[in-house]
């Protein structure tokens, strides 16, 4: 089994080249890891070409134990992929992970939670009172991008000024989750916004003497601001305002569902997000309790049991 570290960082090269986010990478490499020193203790041991499927099932069984379905799926998924490259290499004839399911899960049981308009507006307003004109202009730009685009943290995060179309308020979105690149419209409020930001972007940059940054959002040392450190910028505000904060993709969720809720088509919603499948979208439908009671009286069964007005007399008068 000394031959599975080398075959494991030969697989996170190749996910390396595929474009996927370092954080995915470090999820798989210690996935893996586990799962050699699973492979490694076992008596007698085991010879890597020879492994059948009831030794994978077994290790899934023990890892499974106290597990979230979510955990299950995601360690499913990874040896999956691991067994599709041992097949390229020649390891294996043939991935037995490949007839192996995880779980059943619920996509919608994952989706964090909208954040309501009210509450939104309490982040916004704590934003307003930042005393620091440079820090309450990365802040808002960030808020403004997060909620009036509805970009992944990731996306936001590796974007440069070259993606950001002032004339025609277009922010172009790469292509690295979804592998097809896209551009997404901003409305006054969001190009106000970045606009407001980028002589905070040029004085940090002549400050640190790094004109060459090309990202368009970055730190005070003129560095590229990264997920976590963006993160903390919106946790910030959350925190002040009162609000439990889950995670950046509460505003993605609430941007798909809000616009939903506006009247905006589902197709436009899937191709702002970025979706390849309606589907997709559609597990950002979150209607509330009063939008339903408002579309439930546009419903034709009412004209057809609208009661005559006479009846409705007698009925009172009775």
């Amino acid at each position: 089994m000394r031959r599975w570290d080398g075959l494991v960082e030969g697989y996170v090269r190749e996910c390396e080249i595929r474009g996927l986010a370092a954080t995915t990478m470090v999820m798989r490499r210690s996935a893996l890891a586990r799962a050699g020193t699973w492979l490694k203790l076992r008596r007698p041991k085991v010879n890597l070409e020879q492994m059948e499927s009831e030794m994978l099932i077994e290790y899934l069984r023990t890892r499974s134990a106290f597990r979230s379905k979510t955990v299950v799926a995601s360690t499913v998924s990874i040896l999956r992929g691991m067994g599709e490259y041992l097949v390229s290499q020649g390891v294996w004839t043939k991935n037995p992970m490949r007839w192996i399911r995880g779980p059943k899960m619920d996509p919608r049981s994952t989706l964090p939670r909208r954040i309501g308009k009210a509450d939104m507006k309490r982040i916004w307003d704590e934003a307003e009172k930042i005393k620091s004109p440079s820090v309450r202009a990365v802040t808002l730009c960030v808020l403004a991008i997060l909620y009036g685009s509805g970009l992944r943290r990731g996306e936001l995060e590796r974007m440069n000024m070259s993606d950001w179309d002032r004339e025609n308020g277009l922010l172009r979105v790469d292509g690295r989750k979804t592998g097809q690149e896209r551009k997404v419209p901003v409305g006054a409020g969001v190009w106000r916004c970045v606009e407001a930001y980028l002589p905070v972007r040029q004085n940090r940059l002549e400050s640190a003497c790094r004109l060459e940054e090309t990202a368009l959002l970055i730190d005070r040392f003129g560095n590229r601001m990264r997920a976590d450190a963006i993160s903390r910028v919106v946790r910030a505000c959350a925190v002040a305002a009162g609000i439990p904060f889950v995670s950046l993709h509460q505003f993605r969720h609430s941007c798909a569902s809000d616009l939903l809720e506006s009247g905006v088509k589902m197709p436009e919603v899937q191709a702002m997000l970025g979706h390849g499948v309606l589907a997709t979208t559609m597990r950002y439908l979150h209607v509330s309790g009063d939008v339903m009671s408002e579309a439930i009286k546009k419903h034709p069964i009412n004209e057809f049991l609208d009661p005559e007005p006479e009846a409705t007399e007698r009925r009172a008068v009775i």
